[in-house]
């Protein structure tokens, strides 16, 4: 994602790695621990393109229990323990970068209860998001946060990286939906936090500090969340542009005249360039494009909304608004919008992906600034994403090696110049490995410090998920 090439991190002597090999396998049964190449190679990377970092040791445990004894026996001897799921994760923050233990979650994979009266479900962190999503409608209730990784992420990453997704603009991010945990800390110590309750405010927040704490703090072994009650109706709309800055403009009129939408997704010219005709077919002469996408109990009430927000577009440029009319058409555009990313991969070699935010009114501006600093450098820029939050993925293609040092270059211009206009540097995939030297662009160093004191506190020995998140303190 932004690292040029694969940092060296100390690792741990042998020897260690053979007394935690023994002891690991008292603690758990011969099939939950693992060291053989294929299992290391494949817990070695995520989606973040950060490099690879094996693992020495790989556990799959089976229950907050068994995390425990994995956490104890790791600080016991000393050796690094990194938490892990689905590994879909693009910022590194479930690399195992100095090698050690990577503790997967991925078997702990029960929707342990699902309560219509009181809209809550309690769940273990290896549930598929997106089975999770199914089960809940199945009843009649919706759980809005949608990550574009659904189809594979886990709840247990969504809460270590508070993920958001295209709904976020509407109904918020995981954090707004968990609102008690059962957390397992550096320590091996096994914590009930929060509640079951909708309201609550005893004590301090200690479900709000861990999630979206990436894996540094501890772990979730059990997460209660509350639903919401699912829409009967949901209206997608794809508003075609012949720019991106009209289709930035629109977005934010939209916003201003006081509509909104589930969500506002916003294509711009190079991404659109590179999903038409993937299932989808665009418009001819299509320049940019957004799919407008409102939810509710009454058709009358949405339809309204519809007329009003394409009004506004057409207004501000928009040449064609497309309605879909069944499930199937809306299908195709989200899949069309879920290939983005990869789509944008056989335009060129090689592609950098950020995900910066900035406040709604700098949208227009900040898209029209990525797309002369790309003609400035000689660069490809793409951006895209969920524009009506002021969250864009804005992606930097490029050729080869011989290029990379502009690409740092734009990355480094691109970071300070969202920072500038009071955004921030990630606005859902985290910070982890790939954006921690970046980090001291938008925070401060008495806050990095905080934070610092902060991690220390929970894990003193530094053991757990360490070299994430904060840059070294010599540096910054």
């Amino acid at each position: 994602m932004m690292m040029p090439s694969e940092k060296v991190f100390p690792r741990v002597e042998p020897e260690r790695i053979e007394r935690a090999w023994v002891e690991l396998t008292q603690v758990l049964s011969s099939g939950q621990v693992r060291r053989d190449e294929d299992t290391r190679e494949q817990y070695s990377r995520d989606e973040s393109d950060t490099g690879s970092y094996a693992p020495d040791l790989i556990v799959f445990p089976e229950s907050a229990a068994q995390v425990s004894a994995v956490f104890k026996t790791c600080q016991a001897l000393g050796v690094p323990f990194t938490p892990c799921g689905a590994r879909s994760g693009k910022s590194g923050g479930s690399l195992p970068l100095r090698g050690g233990v990577a503790v997967s979650l991925e078997r702990m994979n029960r929707i342990r209860s699902l309560s219509v009266e009181d809209l809550t479900a309690v769940v273990e962190p290896g549930v598929i998001t997106g089975d999770f999503m199914k089960a809940v409608e199945a009843v009649g209730l919706f759980y809005p946060p949608d990550p574009n990784s659904w189809q594979f992420c886990t709840l247990g990453g969504n809460v270590a990286e508070n993920a958001g997704g295209p709904r976020a603009l509407k109904y918020g991010v995981t954090r707004d939906y968990v609102i008690g945990l059962e957390w397992v800390l550096p320590s091996g110590e096994i914590l009930q936090v929060g509640r079951r309750t909708i309201k609550g405010v005893a004590g301090y927040d200690l479900v709000g500090l861990f999630v979206g704490s990436e894996g540094t703090l501890g772990v979730a072994t059990e997460i209660t969340l509350q639903l919401i009650p699912r829409p009967r109706h949901v209206m997608t709309a794809l508003i075609i542009f012949d720019s991106v800055l009209a289709a930035a403009r629109a977005v934010s009129a939209v916003l201003a005249a006081g509509v909104l939408p589930r969500t506002l997704e916003l294509i711009d010219d190079v991404a659109l360039r590179a999903v038409d005709g993937r299932g989808f077919h665009f418009p001819p002469g299509a320049g940019s494009a957004v799919i407008l996408e409102v939810d509710g109990n009454a058709e009358e009430g949405l339809l309204a909304e519809l007329a009003q927000a394409g009004e506004i577009c057409e207004r501000l440029g928009a040449t064609q608004t497309l309605v879909a009319q069944n499930e199937e058409q809306r299908e195709k555009l989200w899949a069309a919008r879920r290939v983005v990313s990869t789509a944008l991969r056989a335009l060129k070699p090689h592609k950098i992906s950020e995900d910066i935010a900035v406040p709604r009114s700098r949208i227009p501006e900040i898209i029209e600034k990525l797309k002369a600093l790309g003609a400035e450098l000689g660069l490809v820029v793409a951006t895209y994403g969920h524009a009506g939050d002021g969250n864009l993925h804005a992606n930097i293609l490029y050729e080869g090696p011989h290029q990379r040092p502009l690409v740092e270059t734009a990355i480094r211009r691109m970071l300070e110049m969202t920072v500038q206009m009071g955004g921030t540097i990630t606005g859902e995939h985290g910070v982890g490995h790939a954006k921690r030297d970046y980090l001291a662009l938008e925070q401060p160093a008495a806050v990095l410090e905080l934070q610092r004191r902060l991690k220390a506190f929970f894990d003193p020995a530094g053991l757990l998920n360490p070299e994430k998140m904060f840059p070294d303190p010599e540096r910054f």
